[in-house]
Parts: C-alpha cells; sequence; structure tokens
C-alpha cells in the first residue's frame, strides 16, 4: 500500500494495530527550536531517528543529549538514534533551527532498556554494482550490533548509490513463519530523492507468476508492505532514500525468501550475502 506525501501533524502514518501492517508504527514530527512532543506507545517498542536537525530525548527520566547532526537532508550526515521501551513516556524537544525526525516501531510483549545509538555504532554495508544496477549502501541503526537489546525491531537507512538503479534484489517476501526458510516480517518505508523532485518505482507482486502492483514514488512516499515481493527502483538521474522498519511476529532476525525465478541472481551481485546476513 502507498501512502501519498502528506503533512501528517505530528500524527502516526502508521499508527499501532494498523490493518496493512499491525507490526509496524511509524510517524514523523516536526519540530522548530524549542518546541517539544511528547509520545508514548503502548505495545511497541520504538526507536527515534532524527532525518534533519538535533533533539534532546529524555525517556522516563533518561536523557539522551543532541540526537542527530544532520543538515539539510538525510545525505547531509550520519544517522542516530534512540531505543525506546515498550510502552515508555517519551519526550523530545528541538534544540537545532528545526527537525523532522521519524519514530520507528514494532509491536513487542517485553520491557527491555533505552540506550541510544550514536555514529561508532552504526553498522555500515555496502554491496552490489554499477553493471548490475543494485549497487547500494545500508546503514543499520538497529541492526546486529544492538541485537541483544531489542525485542523485535529491526531499523535501517538505506541509499541507492549513484543515480538510478534497482534496490531489494533479487525479489524476495518474509510474509510467512516458515522457519528456517523464511519468518513473517511487516515493514514499512519513507522514501526520499535527490534531488527531490525525483521519482521512483514499487512493485509488489504478491504471488508467483501472476501480475502485482506497481506504485509511483515521490519525496516523502510512504510504502507499507504486508505480503509479496516487493523490489524498487530509482530512475536514472537521481539517488533514491529509503528509511526501513520491520517488525517481525515470532522473531527478530529477518529470513528472506528470494523469489525462485530470480532467485539464481544472488551469485551475479557482490556482496548481496553480506547484506542478508546483517538483517539480525
Amino acid at each position: 500500500m502507498h501512502i501519498a506525501p502528506h503533512d501528517n501533524q505530528n500524527t502516526p502514518i502508521v499508527d499501532a494495530e494498523d490493518p496493512t501492517v499491525p507490526l509496524n508504527y511509524f510517524n514523523i514530527v516536526k519540530l522548530t527550536q524549542g518546541q517539544s512532543f511528547e509520545y508514548q506507545v503502548p505495545g511497541y517498542e520504538t526507536c527515534i531517528v532524527p532525518a534533519t536537525g538535533t533533539v534532546d530525548v529524555e525517556v522516563e527520566g533518561v536523557d539522551f543529549k543532541a540526537l542527530g547532526n544532520r543538515g539539510a537532508d538525510v545525505w547531509d550526515g550520519e544517522p542516530e538514534g534512540v531505543y525506546v521501551p515498550v510502552g515508555a513516556k517519551v519526550r523530545m524537544t528541538c534544540t537545532s533551527e528545526a527537525t523532522e525526525t521519524f519514530i520507528a516501531g514494532a509491536k513487542y510483549d517485553g520491557v527491555l532498556e533505552p540506550f541510544d545509538v550514536r555514529v561508532p555504532e552504526l553498522d555500515k554495508v555496502q554491496y552490489g554494482s554499477d553493471d548490475t544496477k543494485t549497487h547500494r549502501k545500508i546503514k543499520h541503526i538497529l541492526g546486529q550490533k544492538q541485537h541483544g537489546k531489542v525485542g523485535r525491531l529491526l531499523v535501517s537507512e538505506l541509499f541507492t548509490v549513484g543515480q538510478g538503479g534497482w534496490s531489494g534484489f533479487p525479489a524476495h517476501k518474509h510474509d510467512t513463519d516458515n522457519l528456517p526458510h523464511e519468518t513473517r516480517h511487516d515493514e514499512t518505508y519513507n522514501f526520499r530523492f535527490k534531488p527531490n523532485h525525483g521519482s521512483g518505482v514499487q512493485i509488489l507482486q504478491r504471488e508467483e507468476g501472476k501480475p502485482g502492483d506497481a506504485y509511483q514514488l515521490m519525496d516523502g512516499s510512504t510504502i507499507c508492505i504486508d505480503k509479496g515481493y516487493h523490489p524498487c527502483a530509482v530512475m536514472p538521474g537521481y539517488e533514491m532514500y529509503y528509511f526501513t522498519i520491520l517488525g517481525g511476529l515470532s522473531q527478530r532476525s529477518l529470513v528472506q525468501f528470494f523469489q525462485p525465478t530470480h532467485a539464481y541472481q544472488i551469485e551475479t551481485i557482490p556482496g548481496i550475502k553480506d547484506m542478508v546476513a546483517k538483517f539480525k
């Protein structure tokens, strides 16, 4: 499902118990200097990631100061995050001129401890190639390094490298708990383009051998993926970014099932096996 770019006025774009992706939660909060925003999401663990600007975060009396260092856009610096336990009361305050901050969440029934993820703790992966039109960089905020400290939530930023190309290829899905071959993970994306008048396409093929749907992506588009194979692409001449939220039904580690008709191309894309191994 495609949610067109809009001013959500700091209300959830994907709320708790969403009918399409009930395992996910997503909000975008925009503040100016000195403004604060408070939230609490019962039943969901969350992660605060400034897309731009800087915020101070307080989680149940625990302070995380000066989170975020990016200026003009998501290409302008590295991401940082704060993990928020299930149902915790949070207050974030903008300390820069302005901020646009992502809040990612996943359904979970345990309560863990809050912590921050600064630039040195990011887990970065680069794979693919210009020749295969799959060159991509991933910055894991809640990834393999944080595995023992998080319940079901995976949070990453994905960048196309160069201008134009495919992402999420070979096509894969993760809509069924069928271990050890596949896990059920709902997934939500928010896209950005450079320059921001760029565009892309998200494919969602729900059944092998049958035509699926295609959605035109604009700067600020949100995609909710409940089931099916879901590669995406960006037009030539543009760079594409997407903020990625994964929430697992029965475990945190993601097991992707690659579409049988395209799975052989795993062997043709440099570094893709290392990429797959990092979604843990």
